[in-house]
C-alpha cells in the first residue's frame, strides 16, 4: 500500500516519530512529547490535530482516554513498508559477527547454525529462530485433476517420495457449466490445466511454491489465475503437514522482559508455542504472503498478521537461505510489535545471505 495516497508528508513525518518514539520507550506518545523532542516548526495544537487524524485513520489507538496513542498493527505496516529507513550498519555487524566466529573451517554446519542463532539473538534482542536446512525437501512429483461433481474435482498429487494426497477443489465459475456436453469439456479443460501445473510446479519444494510469482502466469491461463493461487496454497498447506525439521532457537528469557509479555498467559502461550508446537511455527517461518515487499524478500507478519493467537502480540521477520538456487531453510527473529524493525529487517536479511554462502562453501 502507497503512503502516499493515504498521508500527507507531515502526517508521514508524525506517524514516523510516534512510530519510533513508543518503540524506544514502551510508552503511549502524546503532542507535548513530539513538539518537545521533534523539531516540526508547528504547533502543539496542529499535530494534536494530526494525531487525532492517525488515530480516526486507523494508523493509531490510545490505550486508554488520557493517554497518548500508540501504532497500531496497521500504524506498524505503514511504518515497516514506506517510513522506515533500513540500518545498514545492522547488517553490517552481523556479517562481521558470524564471520569472525565461525572462520574456522573445522565447524560443521549444524554447529554454524547454532552460533548464528545465538549470534542473531544477541544482537537484536529478540527470540531467534533456524531451521535446519531441508536437505532433501518434498517435491512434487506429479499432479492430475479428476472430476468429482460439476462444481468439485480433487486434485491428485504425488510427491517424490511417492506419497499421495488428495485435495477437494472448488471450480471456479469459469469451469462451471450445466449443458450436456459439460462433462466431456470439463474433462478435457482439466486436462489442460493438470498439464500445465505439472510443467509449472513438477520437481519443486515447499519453499519453491511459495516463490512462485502468479502474475506471471501463462497468457491461456490467465482466466484461472485466482483459481490457481488458491489452488497453491492448498498445495502449500498439504506439504507443510509432512515436513520434519529441527528449529534452533534463542533469546527466549531476553524477550520476555519485554513489557508486552508481563502478562503470565501471554508468556505461557508463546513459551507452548516454542517448546511444544513448532509443527505449527514452522509454516509461518516458511510462509512468503502476497503482501511481502517487492524490493525486499524478507517477510514481516505483524501482530494480527500471524493466525496463530499466541502469535498475536508478536511481529514475525524471516528469509530463507539456500543452497545454490534452492531455498532449503529458514531465519527468522520474534518480538513484540514493538520491535525495531529498521535494525532486525536488515539483521535477518544479512544472517540469511551469510547462511547461503557458508552452504556454497561447503559444497
Amino acid at each position: 500500500m502507497k503512503v502516499t495516497t493515504l498521508l500527507n508528508q507531515r502526517h508521514q513525518d508524525i506517524l514516523r516519530a510516534t512510530v519510533e518514539h513508543y518503540i524506544a520507550t514502551a510508552e503511549p506518545v502524546g503532542s507535548k512529547t513530539l513538539v518537545t523532542e521533534y523539531d516540526f516548526s508547528v504547533s502543539s495544537a496542529t499535530i494534536r490535530n494530526t494525531l487525532g487524524k492517525l488515530e480516526k485513520a486507523g494508523f493509531l489507538y490510545q490505550p486508554h482516554t488520557s493517554a497518548g496513542r500508540i501504532p497500531s498493527d496497521f500504524g506498524y505496516r505503514i511504518y515497516v513498508d514506506n517510513l522506515m529507513i533500513p540500518d545498514q550498519k545492522s547488517a553490517k555487524q552481523i556479517k562481521q559477527n558470524l564471520s569472525q566466529k565461525l572462520k574456522q573451517k573445522t565447524y560443521n554446519f549444524e554447529t554454524a547454525l547454532q552460533r548464528a542463532t545465538q549470534i542473531l539473538a544477541n544482537l537484536s534482542g529478540y527470540i531467534a529462530l533456524i531451521t535446519l536446512p531441508q536437505t532433501s525437501p518434498n517435491q512434487l512429483r506429479h499432479l492430475q485433476f479428476i472430476p468429482v461433481s460439476s462444481k468439485q474435482v480433487m486434485l491428485l498429487v504425488v510427491t517424490d517420495s511417492y506419497q499421495t494426497q488428495s485435495i477437494l477443489v472448488d471450480l471456479p465459475a469459469t469451469l462451471v457449466r450445466d449443458n450436456e456436453e459439460a462433462q466431456e469439456w470439463l474433462e478435457e479443460e482439466l486436462n489442460i490445466l493438470s498439464n500445465f501445473l505439472n510443467s509449472e510446479l513438477k520437481g519443486k519444494s515447499l519453499l519453491e511454491l511459495s516463490n512462485l510469482d502468479w502474475q506471471q502466469i501463462d497468457q491461456n491461463f490467465v482466466s484461472y489465475a485466482d483459481f490457481l493461487k488458491g489452488l497453491l496454497k492448498q498445495l502449500q498447506t498439504y506439504l507443510k503437514t509432512s515436513i520434519s525439521t529441527q528449529i534452533m532457537i534463542h533469546g527466549v528469557s531476553e524477550v520476555l522482559r519485554q513489557p508486552e509479555f508481563s502478562q503470565l498467559q501471554q508468556v505461557q502461550m508463546l513459551l507452548h508455542l516454542l517448546e511444544e508446537e513448532q509443527d505449527k511455527l514452522l509454516p509461518l517461518i516458511l510462509d512468503i504472503p502476497e503482501s511481502e515487499l517487492s524490493n525486499r524478500r524478507v517477510t514481516v507478519k505483524i501482530g494480527t498478521e500471524n493466525p496463530l493467537e499466541s502469535m498475536r502480540p508478536c511481529s514475525l521477520i524471516s528469509a530463507t537461505y539456500s543452497q545454490g538456487d534452492v531455498p532449503v531453510g529458514s531465519v527468522g527473529l520474534i518480538g513484540p510489535t514493538r520491535m525495531l524493525y529498521e535494525n532486525t529487517i536488515p539483521l535477518v536479511e544479512s544472517t540469511a545471505d551469510y547462511l547461503s554462502e557458508a552452504l556454497a562453501a561447503i559444497n
